[in-house]
């Protein structure tokens, strides 16, 4: 480890001397090295390859989620470029296991060579001017300059352009290092000259053996759980971890309990998660209710109550799919024994339809003016909807109960399906009875012939098209729009009659339509129709008619008397359409027949 670690007296409990400033863990165990860098093997092994043969770029783009060490590794790149022992002679390289004589003010950003900017900022071409006006000169006591630009995404436009020409080929003593966290708003000009490294997030496996050396260092007992309570929690960021691990040393003191983190955190206990879960889809929903209230009554947040189950939902998935998932050590003791038993019992069904409804129901929760009554009614719906059969389950089920009742009742007697029936104090029966009835509805009657379901289910054709126009309706009658606006746009007639079409096709209309025309009108009609393209011109699309007609009786209003005062009584008005009055008025519904329907 560095002085700076090595200079801590280790003890938590104590309060610091007269003057002395804490520093947090996030800054006190900074990597000193490239040794100590996380997680980042590639990167290390990319840059000691380059630096042992001298293939060292002009300019590095590091990239990265918060916290997994952007701008650390671009103060050790400074570093390794600047190294020089304290005694004798070197060049740049990765092994900075001593200090060097520009090492210390380098990681303290204090060194006159090592530029640091937060383009956040600095982002205008003022700033980027600077440094094309600085770059002329030579370092003052360094081997190279180094600019290190952070969440250099935030640079203008224009400060980008600027920076284009030095960045592409700077002089030989100067090198640039970009960090973003938003690699994709840095203009891909930018891009093509950096040499790019992805920062990876920190495997929670790592995370937690690291936040147990640094508890370690600090005289700090933690339990296990709790460390990987801190991991999961920081997502991946070493920098996360770390203030979360401070934050539990203040409450806890010396000794890091689980049940203290789960409280500093808002979580639920991952065990009354597996609870919570294994009774909502046993559909037992007063006692699921119950529990998340008292969850939310020990502090827990209904927000992450739910999160933490979709989670869980997420977590017995992989174990279905992928059995070896129970031997990750991130994960509790319980939660792999319990969590492998409840995915074996489980089917695929049920899990994936647990995650869609908990998903949405998140969105639900973070919108609601009331969160708890939110993640109540998110439990309700998953309890009620987690024993109901699948479509493919419910018709299989339906056409055993049929072939049942008609060897029991053949001529379609009383013989309704048993288990249809309600039970007494079954709350969820009523939810199944529902899908139940809706479904037979769908199906035609158990107890009719081969024959006759067949014959049911075929729709009889209908009447012959006599027109072209009549042709249009059809189609519009079986909802078909895309057709419809084709034939209406794109089609002009040759000839009609009953059964053949000639047509010719406007511009910019596909052959495909001719072929997908026949096979429609057959399938419709029950006949052969034969549709044809003619070299012919062809009459006008129904659209050019309509139009036409539209302009014939806009211009017969305009001429109009009444129209022409109302026009000149209201200046600037206009007549966009005209209508019959008898397309706008429905028809009188008939007095002597008081079940008919009104046609509008």
């Amino acid at each position: 480890m560095s002085d700076a670690k090595t200079s801590s007296d280790g003890q938590t409990g104590d309060l610091p001397d007269a003057g002395e400033v804490y520093r947090v863990l996030a800054r006190k165990y900074r990597p000193q090295t490239f040794a100590d860098l996380i997680g980042q093997n590639a990167v290390v092994r990319t840059l000691s390859n380059a630096f042992a043969t001298g293939r060292i770029a002009q300019a590095y783009m590091l990239t990265g989620v918060r916290g997994v060490g952007k701008t650390t590794t671009a103060r050790l790149i400074a570093r390794a470029l600047n190294y020089e022992p304290a005694e004798g002679e070197g060049g740049p390289t990765l092994d900075l296991a001593e200090l060097g004589l520009h090492c210390q003010a380098i990681m303290e950003s204090r060194h006159v060579d090592v530029v640091e900017m937060d383009a956040a900022s600095h982002t205008g071409i003022d700033d980027i001017r600077e440094i094309i006006e600085a770059v002329r000169y030579r370092p003052a006591s360094a081997r190279y300059k180094v600019y290190i630009i952070d969440e250099v995404h935030m640079l203008s436009k224009a400060a980008f352009n600027g920076l284009l020409t030095t960045l592409e080929e700077p002089p030989p003593h100067v090198k640039f290092v970009f960090a973003t966290t938003e690699i994709r708003k840095v203009p891909v000009t930018v891009l093509s000259r950096c040499q790019r490294f992805d920062l990876r997030r920190i495997e929670v496996e790592q995370l937690i053996f690291h936040l147990s050396k640094i508890a370690g260092l600090e005289n700090i007992t933690a339990e296990d759980e709790a460390l990987a309570l801190i991991a999961r929690a920081a997502e991946g960021s070493v920098r996360d971890g770390l203030s979360l691990l401070d934050q539990a040393i203040a409450l806890c003191g010396a000794s890091i309990a689980t049940d203290d983190v789960r409280q500093m955190l808002g979580l639920a206990d991952r065990a009354r998660t597996i609870d919570l879960l294994d009774r909502v889809l046993a559909g037992d929903i007063a006692a699921a209710l119950e529990e998340l209230k008292a969850q939310h009554d020990a502090g827990a947040d209904p927000l992450v109550v739910v999160t933490d189950l979709a989670a869980l939902v997420h977590w017995l998935t992989r174990l279905k799919l992928v059995p070896t998932a129970a031997g990750d050590i991130s994960v509790p003791e319980e939660e792999r024994t319990r969590g492998a038993a409840m995915a074996e019992k489980l089917s695929m069904r049920v899990l994936t339809r647990a995650w869609q409804m908990l998903l949405k129901g998140i969105g639900e929760i973070q919108n609601a003016a009331n969160p708890m009554a939110a993640a109540d009614m998110v439990l309700v719906r998953l309890a009620y909807a987690a024993d109901l059969p699948a479509p493919d389950e419910l018709v299989r089920k339906l056409e055993e109960e049929g072939a049942s009742d008609q060897r029991s009742a053949p001529n379609g007697g009383a013989g309704a399906p048993a288990a249809t029936a309600p039970r007494a104090g079954d709350d969820r029966a009523p939810v199944s009875q529902l899908q139940v009835a809706q479904a037979v509805e769908r199906e035609p009657a158990r107890d009719a012939e081969p024959r006759e379901v067949e014959a049911a289910l075929q729709q009889p054709p209908v009447p012959q098209p006599q027109s072209f126009e009549e042709v249009v309706a059809l189609v519009a009658s079986k909802r078909d729009i895309k057709l419809k606006s084709a034939l209406e746009r794109g089609v002009r007639l040759v000839s009609f009659r009953p059964g053949h079409l000639d047509i010719s096709l406007a511009e910019g209309t596909q052959t495909a339509l001719v072929g997908e025309l026949t096979r429609k009108l057959g399938e419709w009609t029950g006949e052969r129709w034969i549709v044809s393209l003619s070299q012919d011109e062809g009459d006008k699309t129904l659209f050019e008619k309509n139009k036409e007609r539209e302009d014939a009786a806009l211009a017969e209003a305009l001429r109009d008397p009444v129209v022409d005062a109302a026009l000149k009584l209201f200046p600037g008005a206009e007549v966009l359409s005209v209508r019959d009055t008898f397309e706008m008025v429905p028809p009188p519904q008939s007095l002597d027949d008081e079940n008919d329907e009104p046609d509008y």
